[in-house]
């Protein structure tokens, strides 16, 4: 019988689905890409070859981060939020320009120090969090964190990436909304959130452009709309099965950043609606499992570790499936595991070591057995005023 435990145990099932994510994901950065690459790098297989070298990269991050354990990796915490900054600061200086942008440095390889500063913001808030957890002190989002957070988000807008600054940010809010904090901080987040949000929207024209567009792609299909408009109809021509592997329009210049932001709708092309509900389920499941980690977590640190990768996962897949379906504007967030992204690939790995890090420090057989069933799952709430998140018993 434990044998068959250890089979459908979450860590498994994290590393199984992930697995078939990355499969997927591979063989769709093919079909997407290859004629680019032909036309651009002289070689079809460019990217993928490129996508290898990436995953090759991230999994001996993740053995390494597996090996050690995320209570050692967790212990360099300070050193990795300055060498972000670091890095994000030199990429404002000495970045490569790209279309006004400033996203990349080359450190020996091409390197986005925005997708690193989303790990480490996940780090940083579960460390300081699960300390407040576990001393049973009170959550607030005026926290060190938070503000380091605010930080690092207004240096990836500088580049400009308001996208990713966004996912960064939201990330923050959301580990410390799950902790537990005051309704009232949650009010003002709402109306103080609202303000920032629509001054950034339309303090910069693109921006604003970008909103109208994608209020009514139809009306700007020749300019800014264009691209929300291919994607839409790449999925439509997929159908129930799709138009078949290789054999979707889309990607022969008619939708820009086919195999990066916008992979999705040339999967949808593809394998039709039948595949694009295979990611999704998948998806649900990376969640699911995930979900089960962190509840089952051997301390609080641990569990907003996990809940954080979750929510980093789940968060940027969202985003991206709602931008290729035009439910939200344009902005420049990848789809885990299927968008074409060298440094996107390597963190996501980084961040599911962590995940498993977390799951295998539960997993002690012996122990669980002796101990009653309530001291088992850690609880999320540790404070008697009225605050969001899991409620204590007896509130």
């Amino acid at each position: 019988m434990r044998k068959m435990a250890f089979w459908l145990g979450p860590n498994e099932a994290v590393l199984v689905i992930s697995l078939i994510l990355l499969i997927i994901g591979s063989v769709n950065i093919f079909s997407a890409s290859f004629v680019l690459a032909a036309e651009m790098m002289d070689d079809s297989y460019y990217f993928l070859l490129q996508h290898a070298k990436a995953f090759a990269a991230g999994m001996l991050g993740f053995s390494l981060i597996a090996w050690l354990g995320y209570r050692r990796v967790a212990a360099f915490t300070p050193l990795l939020i300055l060498a972000t900054i670091g890095l994000l600061v030199a990429v404002l200086v000495f970045g490569e320009d790209a279309n006004g942008a400033r996203r990349w440095i080359r450190i020996g390889i091409k390197f986005q120090p925005s997708e690193l500063a989303k790990l480490a913001v996940i780090i940083m808030t579960a460390v300081y969090l699960g300390g407040r957890l576990e001393k049973r002190l009170p959550i607030s989002l005026f926290s060190p964190p938070m503000y380091i957070t605010l930080a690092i988000g207004f240096l990836v807008l500088r580049q400009p990436d308001m996208g990713t600054a966004a996912v960064i940010v939201g990330l923050g809010i959301v580990m410390h909304l799950i902790a537990g904090i005051p309704r009232k901080e949650i009010v003002g987040l709402a109306f103080v959130g609202t303000g920032v949000f629509t001054y950034f929207i339309f303090a910069a024209a693109y921006r604003a452009d970008r909103i109208w567009a994608w209020l009514n792609p139809w009306n700007y299909q020749q300019g800014i709309g264009y691209q929300s408009v291919q994607s839409l109809l790449a999925i439509g021509s997929g159908g129930l099965s799709g138009v078949g592997f290789g054999k979707g329009a889309s990607k022969f210049y008619y939708l820009p950043e086919a195999h990066t932001d916008f992979a999705f709708a040339v999967l949808c092309q593809e394998v039709g609606f039948i595949g694009a509900t295979l990611v999704l389920t998948l998806l649900a499941g990376l969640g699911f499992y995930g979900i089960k980690i962190a509840l089952a977590a051997r301390d609080k640190q641990g569990m907003m570790l996990a809940i954080g990768v979750i929510v980093l996962i789940l968060g940027q897949a969202l985003g991206n499936i709602a931008m290729v379906c035009g439910v939200i504007p344009v902005a420049g967030v990848p789809l885990p595991f299927i968008s074409y992204g060298g440094t996107s690939l390597m963190i996501n790995l980084l961040a599911l070591a962590f995940l498993i890090s977390v799951g295998r420090s539960c997993r002690q057989p012996e122990l669980e057995e002796s101990q009653p069933e309530e001291s088992k799952r850690p609880h999320l709430s540790v404070v008697s005023r009225p605050k969001f998140g899991i409620p204590q018993k007896g509130e």
